[in-house]
């Protein structure tokens, strides 16, 4: 099991000339991830011989996907770039027809991730002290607390146990709630949701089912909070509109929404994946647990090394604009292909390799320009602590199965693993 070994991706460096080719053998994008430890090797060939180029998507039409790293960068930064997912050329990501597409935002106040300037600038500013580094630092503690309640269930259960079900899915689910003020003790309610919701095989009206209840849940949550505030990110946020004078209880059900959701999903699936790639590479593993002061570097590589949000970066150019040398029109939709961005051999050496060493800092996995992460930090210090303290706390700690068998989550948009069962 420790000797798995991923197929190459990344290819090797060189400016490749676009060619804005419509035909580079994909059928519709994107694809099944089937490998823990790679992207799709089709990506690398995308961006070896076709960096800009035209694809059907799964969900229908085309869109330009862009792979580069100095690319994905550019498209992630330009202002003509619109993240507005209601805009007729937003790249579609899974079969959904148009009358579902409208009915998923009817009632639904777009969140932070689907707003352009000015908007998007006015309505990240409520948050950003809240996930500054500043704020996270402070959080440390209660990081580590739930942490290490988490550690004792799991220790508790000896001799062995799922991973992502007893710990890599409650440790951030737990985190977030008790951040923002939401109850932790509704978690599976609005983690099976989220999990459906990111399915990209699951019926549309489906997906929509699930969002419309994650919203109607939260929007219990922000009434009970505008009676009896407490001392969390969404009493703060009513307090600050109330001190502007101006109570927008559906903005604060919509930040709420973005916040849970992403707060969970993505940091649940990185440790999940992490624990895994540190299980397969035993001499990385003891290097870090030896120095364990090196943890925060591994966790830029595991960031750049998984990548595991896909359809966050998916953009409308709102005007013509010129990436890569290939011309995209106003209208035309346009991923971001960080996947492939963070294979990149012309910015990371030896980019299939998994090494805790590397400087890895200039990875994508949390986007980039405006709609970065906001709660890239807290991600960080979560994998961090999780990490270093089931190492310390299990020493023995291994796979229970092998690698090939593992279930993954490659119809996802957000890939990690169902289970990942362990002993100690």
């Amino acid at each position: 099991m420790t000797g798995y070994q991923s197929p190459p991706t990344g290819g090797q460096p060189g400016a490749a000339v676009p060619s804005g080719s419509t035909d580079p053998g994909i059928d519709a994008f994107p694809l099944p991830r089937r490998c823990p430890f790679s992207p799709p090797a089709e990506y690398a060939r995308l961006r070896a011989e076709h960096p800009v180029v035209r694809l059907p998507m799964l969900g229908g039409d085309t869109a330009w996907v862009v792979s580069r790293h100095a690319d994905v960068r550019q498209v992630l930064s330009d202002p003509r770039m619109s993240a507005d997912r209601r805009r007729p050329g937003f790249p579609k990501f899974a079969p959904t027809t148009e009358s579902q597409r409208q009915a998923s935002f009817a009632n639904f106040r777009p969140p932070l991730n689907w707003l352009d300037p000015p908007e998007h600038a006015i309505v990240r500013r409520q948050i950003v002290d809240e996930f500054s580094v500043r704020r996270v630092r402070q959080l440390r503690a209660l990081v580590e607390r739930v942490v290490d309640t988490h550690l004792d269930a799991l220790v508790a259960a000896a001799p062995g146990a799922d991973l992502v079900s007893t710990f890599a899915y409650p440790v951030p689910s737990q985190v977030i709630c008790e951040v923002l003020g939401v109850p932790y003790g509704e978690h599976e309610f609005f983690e099976r949701r989220s999990t459906l919701m990111f399915r990209r095989s699951a019926p549309a009206d489906e997906r929509a089912r699930c969002a419309r209840e994650i919203r109607d849940f939260l929007d219990v949550v922000v009434t009970d909070k505008e009676r009896r505030p407490g001392d969390d990110v969404l009493s703060r946020l009513l307090q600050q509109q109330r001190s502007a004078g101006d109570v927008d209880h559906e903005a604060v059900v919509s930040m709420a929404f973005v916040l849970l959701v992403a707060g969970h999903v993505t940091t649940s699936n990185m440790i999940a994946l992490s624990v895994l790639a540190l299980l397969t590479h035993p001499a990385r593993l003891a290097r870090l647990r030896a120095e364990p002061e090196r943890f925060p570097a591994a966790v830029e590589e595991l960031l750049r090394y998984f990548t595991v949000v896909e359809a966050a970066t998916a953009r409308t150019a709102t005007a013509e604009v010129t990436i890569g040398g290939v011309t995209i029109g106003a209208g035309e939709g346009v991923v971001a292909l960080g996947q492939a961005a963070n294979r990149d051999p012309a910015v990371f050496e030896h980019p299939d390799e998994f090494d805790p060493d590397r400087d890895a800092r200039a990875h994508l996995a949390f986007g980039y320009g405006r709609h970065v992460c906001p709660g890239q930090h807290l991600a960080r210090l979560e994998l961090e602590v999780a990490l270093s303290r089931l190492f310390r706390r299990l020493p023995g700690l291994r796979l229970t199965t092998e690698v090939a068998d593992l279930p993954l989550k490659e119809d996802g948009n957000i890939f990690g693993l169902y289970a990942l069962p362990v002993a100690w």
